[in-house]
């Protein structure tokens, strides 16, 4: 097993220990986590895809995408979580209720 076959690997498990977290998870933080965990393992596999060959250069547009890639999820986080936080303050709630999901309602 490579390096780059490792990395892959890890990053396939962190993209699917974050899904699981994104369905199975109610509380709102918990989802922000697993979605940056499935960014993080995105990045994994990008870049062990940029590390084709053993002996050359490795491919400088995973790279590169990688590097945009945390720029924008370091916006997104923020983004998220100031969203969650003024849910919070108008709700008193960090979770999703599922009579409000069904109704389209806030049931607080």
């Amino acid at each position: 097993m490579t390096i780059a076959t490792l990395y892959a690997v890890c990053g396939v498990m962190l993209f699917g220990i974050g899904f699981y977290g994104v369905v199975i998870c109610r509380h709102l933080l918990r989802k922000v986590i697993s979605l940056n965990l499935m960014g993080s393992g995105t990045f994994l596999v990008l870049v062990a895809l940029a590390h084709r060959t053993p002996d050359g250069q490795p491919d400088s547009v995973p790279h590169a995408m990688v590097l945009t890639g945390l720029v924008v999820s370091v916006s997104a986080t923020a983004l998220a979580l100031a969203s969650l936080r003024r849910f919070h303050r108008e709700t008193q709630r960090t979770e999703l209720s599922l009579h409000a999901e069904r109704r389209g309602t806030d049931d607080a």
